[in-house]
This record gives C-alpha cells, sequence and structure tokens, in this order.
C-alpha cells in the first residue's frame, strides 16, 4: 500500500485561484473590513507564499477565511473563519494532543490544537471569537474551541463557544470531549 503524502496534498498548487476566491469574499462581506482595501492585503499576502499556503488550508477545509481586522501598528491584515458554520473539515476533533492521548477508546483522528498548528494558524481566543460575531450571525448549529486559558486546562478543560438565541455563550467541556458539530475556527495575520 502506497503511503499518502501530506506535504504534497496540502501544497498550494494554484495561488491566483485561493487569491481570486478571496478577494470575491472580500469585495461580497465589505461589511467586515470597512475602509481597507483588497490590494493592500493581496500585496501582503503576494509577498509570503507560508501565509498563503494557511489561508489555502483554512479554505480547503471549509472555513471561508476573510479579512477581519487590520493592524495599524504592524500593517498586518487578520484573516478569521467566517464559514456560517464551523469548518465543516475540522470538527469531530477533541481540544489538544494530550486530550488525544489521554482517550483509552474511541478516539477522534486528530485535535483542534495540533491540527491548528499544521496549518499554520491559531484557535480564535474567547474575544476574537466575539469580535467575529460582531461581524455576522456564526455557528448558530454548530460550535467551535476556542483558545483555553491554562489554569483550566491544567485541571482537564476546554472552552467552546456558540450563538444561540441571538447570543454568544462560552461553555466548558472535558478537553478530551469531541463532537460532530464542533469544530474550530482560527486566524492568521498577514
Amino acid at each position: 500500500m502506497k503511503k499518502k503524502n501530506t506535504k504534497k496534498e496540502s501544497s498550494l498548487k494554484h495561488p491566483q485561484e485561493l487569491l481570486g476566491a478571496l478577494k470575491a469574499r472580500f469585495e461580497k462581506n465589505m461589511s467586515r473590513h470597512k475602509g481597507l482595501a483588497w490590494a493592500k492585503a493581496q500585496a501582503r499576502l503576494e509577498a509570503n507564499a507560508e501565509k498563503l499556503r494557511s489561508l489555502h488550508e483554512m479554505e480547503r477545509t471549509g472555513g471561508e477565511p476573510d479579512v477581519a481586522g487590520h493592524d495599524k501598528k504592524t500593517g498586518e491584515y487578520i484573516f478569521y473563519d467566517c464559514s456560517a458554520e464551523s469548518p465543516n473539515g475540522r470538527r469531530s476533533l477533541c481540544y489538544d494532543r494530550e486530550a488525544l492521548e489521554a482517550r483509552k477508546e474511541f478516539k477522534p483522528k486528530n485535535n483542534a490544537m495540533d491540527m491548528a498548528a499544521a496549518m499554520g494558524i491559531e484557535l480564535l481566543t474567547e474575544e476574537q471569537y466575539r469580535e467575529l460575531q460582531k461581524l455576522g450571525n456564526f455557528d448558530t448549529a454548530t460550535s467551535s474551541w476556542v483558545k483555553t486559558p491554562s489554569d483550566i486546562r491544567k485541571l482537564g478543560g476546554a472552552l467552546f463557544c456558540d450563538r444561540r438565541y441571538s447570543t454568544v455563550f462560552v461553555y466548558h467541556n472535558g478537553a478530551e470531549s469531541y463532537y460532530a458539530a464542533r469544530g474550530f475556527r482560527g486566524s492568521l495575520r498577514v
């Protein structure tokens, strides 16, 4: 049996196609980034192939990344996963490697923290998740792991968020838990 080359799978073969999709999403959702110009974000992306690969991974796994902010101090554009629901290609994951290894049976295929690191992105923090929710209604039928403070994680827990009843909720669960309707959303600074 031939071993799958995962590095090749995640390679970016058509960067102009990705840039075109990102530009179309940017223009379709101007309320997410008022006062920002796509040309400047694109120039930064074209100058950084690794960040472009990370956006490709966000797109490939169903995240629909879009510009959600701009850091005036650094000049960086901030991309968030803006899919209506938690990205479909990143669901059924426990929180981190420690949680994955602690499961004795029925282990998920991966964990959110390792998958995000492999993609070159960060899990949204609770604060970033709340910022995202100001841009639209996200996770009305799913939920997303968020970066969990170390004091909670040391006790075995992890945090996730969703939007129900026009309100953003933050919950806790054992870090080893996983559900078909829970994934994670990421952020990327370019």
